[in-house]
């Protein structure tokens, strides 16, 4: 069985404005193919590996998302926990690679080899490429229409 979760899709936009809705946690529940996402307080858009932010998830717990990797415009990478808790090794990356001026290609990854919380793994396997494939077509969604304001 898996443990690393992709999916890919050519987007009618450039990668800032990708980058943009990922980056700002207060854009996630706006293209979340989970239906895990609540809300996220506005000002804390990502910068640089090493910041936290937080995001309420539906259940109405509170997450701190630890981001892991990171390049203005192409990656970014975080590790979810609990507040204060250990992170129980799990990992959500973005990629994006420009095709052109207009075009992205958007890869969304989920990766659970390091997750050691048995409570966790049922949650883990039914993260499917179907669900990670849902956010990417709500994102591009948001993406091509900001794209598409931006340019009229």
């Amino acid at each position: 069985m898996t443990r690393v979760v992709t999916a890919s899709r050519d987007i009618a936009a450039p990668a800032a404005v990708l980058f943009e809705l990922i980056a700002d946690p207060a854009q996630q529940p706006r293209w979340d193919g989970n239906g895990n996402l609540q809300e996220a307080a506005a000002g804390q858009r990502v910068r640089a590996v090493g910041e936290v932010f937080r995001m309420s998830i539906t259940s109405g717990a509170v997450r701190e998302n630890h981001v892991v990797e990171f390049v203005e415009g192409r990656r970014i990478a975080w590790r979810p926990s609990e507040p204060g808790q250990p992170q129980p090794g799990h990992l959500w990356r973005w990629e994006l690679e420009p095709l052109d001026d207009g075009r992205t290609r958007a890869t969304h990854t989920y990766d659970w080899t390091q997750l050691t919380d048995e409570r966790r793994i049922p949650r883990a396997h039914e993260t499917t490429a179907d669900k990670l494939q849902a956010s990417l077509d709500r994102l591009a969604a948001l993406a091509e229409e900001t794209a598409h304001i931006a340019l009229d």
